[in-house]
């Protein structure tokens, strides 16, 4: 259930030095076999984790990325990360319609598809209405996103490298899409990555796979910064030894994604009448998302209490549906800090735990110079009732994926660096995309022998 600027301005390359280590996966040295964790106790030896260079930003790029190696020779890949839809998939070098604009980020299958009869490939199909002609057929996907974007491709199985926190690797053999045709909504350009890293729980995502084979535990976090880039990481070495707030996983019918709730909205450290909302934890969506009543709800608090400051609507700038300019350009989220009051989710089966959203966690600064509100109306783009909490409200926090314990959990944190001591350290309309992770079987290209 993700939500994404495909919009393109500039690609800014942020640079992300960690401590002790950087990742650089063509040079490290490879060991041999996976390692079972099935009986390793929670806290794992370094080599069961490992740790990617995030780069990108919420405004104005709209989304943060990784590059991962993929294939025999290891050739790189852009990702746009995604803990909201499970099947990760990467340009196919095939007559394609929609391509992303690398050209040199194409991926060519080589007598290795996934075959319509593996448990793979029903995996990553809702219903039962698949069918297969021939086990031995290609496994045929399309994955449709709620912005009335798509992917649609073939399932392949290729070497993925893992580097270890020890400076180890491992490469197994992954199942991810290559896509052929894909489907952006509005005027906007596609965005320049090769493609989507599925993170979601379902198992055909990139975790789901790496837990099966035994090479990490079940757990992911993502630190993604204000100012551009953080870092992802898989199993449960980076994961702080204190502060660390914890609530239960949400039991609901969105059994692929990180739910949770039922939350109350706090303004200013008030309870509000909105109420009993479900949310989805989204990596892939650029901006939080709340159902027209509490969308129109929140609108009306944060307006009606601006009325007293000397901030005017900025109707001009369409960077989002709702933006105020002042007396001048605003230069930072820091000058208009003090003009907004913070909002809070409370967890009311998680004795009232807050997530917190200062005003930096839920607004941007725009190329005019005006505060613009980065929470949007998830009715309009098709999420009926459910409710996002996108990069924006994200950004600045250790957010930690834990499928074994069903649990998320969140810490303040400086996702500019990775400490080693593991101890924290103190831009509606319909083009801000969205995707819901629903697969359907038409499929027509065809690409001959599959791999047994």
């Amino acid at each position: 259930m993700s939500v994404k600027s495909w919009r393109i301005v500039a690609l800014h390359t942020v640079m992300l030095f960690l401590l002790f280590f950087v990742i650089f996966p063509l040079t490290l040295s490879a060991v041999s076999q996976p390692r079972n964790l099935k009986n390793r106790n929670s806290k794992t030896s370094d080599a069961s984790s490992a740790i990617f260079q995030v780069e990108g930003n919420v405004y104005p790029l709209g989304h943060y990325t990784v590059s991962l190696s993929i294939g025999n020779p290891p050739k790189l890949y852009d990702f746009d990360i995604d803990s909201g839809s499970d099947l990760t998939w990467v340009q196919c070098d095939a007559p394609c319609k929609g391509c992303t604009k690398p050209p040199d980020q194409l991926y060519k299958p080589k007598n290795n598809l996934v075959q319509c009869g593996e448990e793979l490939c029903a995996g990553i199909h809702l219903s039962n209405e698949y069918q297969c002609a021939a086990p031995s057929d290609q496994c045929d996907y399309e994955v449709e996103y709620a912005d009335q974007g798509s992917s649609l491709g073939v399932l392949v199985r290729d070497q993925i490298t893992l580097p270890y926190t020890n400076g180890s690797v491992v490469r197994p053999r992954i199942g991810f899409g290559c896509g052929y045709h894909q489907k952006y909504f509005g005027l906007n350009s596609p965005p320049s990555t090769a493609g989507v890293l599925g993170l979601g729980r379902g198992i055909v995502s990139f975790l789901s796979q790496l837990h099966a084979l035994g090479l990490i535990r079940d757990v992911i976090g993502h630190c993604l910064s204000v100012k551009g880039g953080g870092f992802l990481f898989f199993g449960d070495d980076l994961i702080p030894s204190s502060g660390v707030v914890w609530i239960p996983m949400f039991p609901s019918s969105l059994e692929k994604h990180y739910s949770a709730g039922p939350a109350k909205l706090l303004f200013d450290g008030k309870l509000t009448s909105i109420k009993d909302l479900e949310l989805i934890f989204d990596s892939g969506s650029s901006y939080t998302y709340l159902n027209s009543e509490a969308y129109q709800a929140t609108v009306d608090l944060v307006s009606n209490d601006l009325k007293r400051q000397k901030l005017e609507r900025a109707i001009d700038d369409d960077s989002l549906p709702i933006c105020w300019k002042g007396a001048k350009p605003f230069k930072s989220l820091g000058e208009v800090k003090s003009y907004f009051k913070p909002l809070a989710l409370s967890f009311q089966k998680a004795k009232d735990l807050q997530f917190q959203l200062p005003p930096e966690s839920y607004l941007i600064i725009t190329k005019h110079g005006n505060a613009c509100l980065g929470i949007l109306d998830g009715t309009e783009v098709g999420l009926e009732k459910l409710n996002i909490i996108g990069d924006i409200s994200l950004q600045d926090k250790i957010v930690i994926y834990d499928n074994e314990n069903k649990k998320i959990g969140w810490v303040s944190a400086n996702c500019d660096r990775l400490s080693v001591n593991r101890e924290v350290e103190e831009g509606f309309p319909r083009r801000y995309a969205t995707d819901s992770g629903i697969f359907s079987d038409r499929c027509p290209a065809i690409y001959g022998t599959t791999e047994k």
